[in-house]
């Protein structure tokens, strides 16, 4: 599979600007877009998990992720009788959004949703906190998985800016 970062925009890293550049795999700006995502989700700490409804409306929630894997696929744990696995069924299209209020900076992910329902990966993907929430558990938690089609970026504390006439920002399409 061939990953890109499509930057259509100026864009200033490294004291050079990049404009409608499509950046392959083996560049570093892309990695180092995807560096600084990990360090404004993890600044973000929770994250909006949307989802579309039966009728098409967007629905937010505020989730507790966890941390992206390097190919920045996100993780959650959830009530496997929540709203949210029942719109994920009927429509897998997300978007999660992850804000850093302090450094003026954003992520946005849009993707597909996958249920999973495996004992091993609920295991390695628990929070202790959670007890509270899953007297059951494991029974009644399901697990989500978020592979990311394409990352929008935006960071005044790392130099990553939108286009200044359009307001579009940087995209990383995986």
């Amino acid at each position: 599979m061939r990953l890109s970062i499509i930057i259509s925009l100026p864009l200033i890293l490294y004291g050079s600007n990049l404009i409608g550049q499509t950046i392959s795999v083996q560049d570093s700006t892309r990695e180092h877009l995807i560096s600084i995502s990990k360090e404004i989700m993890k600044l973000a700490d929770n994250c909006a998990l949307i989802t579309l409804d039966e009728t098409g409306q967007p629905r937010a929630r505020t989730m507790d992720p966890f941390f992206p894997e390097d190919d920045m696929v996100v993780w959650f744990g959830t009530n496997a009788n929540s709203r949210k696995v029942e719109q994920i069924r009927n429509d897998p299209r997300v978007t999660l959004y992850y804000f850093d209020k302090k450094g003026s900076s954003y992520v946005i992910i849009y993707g597909q949703a996958k249920l999973v329902d495996n004992r091993q990966l609920k295991q390695s993907k628990w929070k202790e906190e959670w007890k509270e929430f899953y007297p059951d558990y494991p029974k009644g938690y399901l697990l989500i998985q978020v592979i990311p089609e394409t990352m929008e970026l935006l960071s005044t504390r790392h130099n990553v800016f939108s286009d200044p006439e359009t307001w579009q920002p940087p995209i990383v399409k995986f």
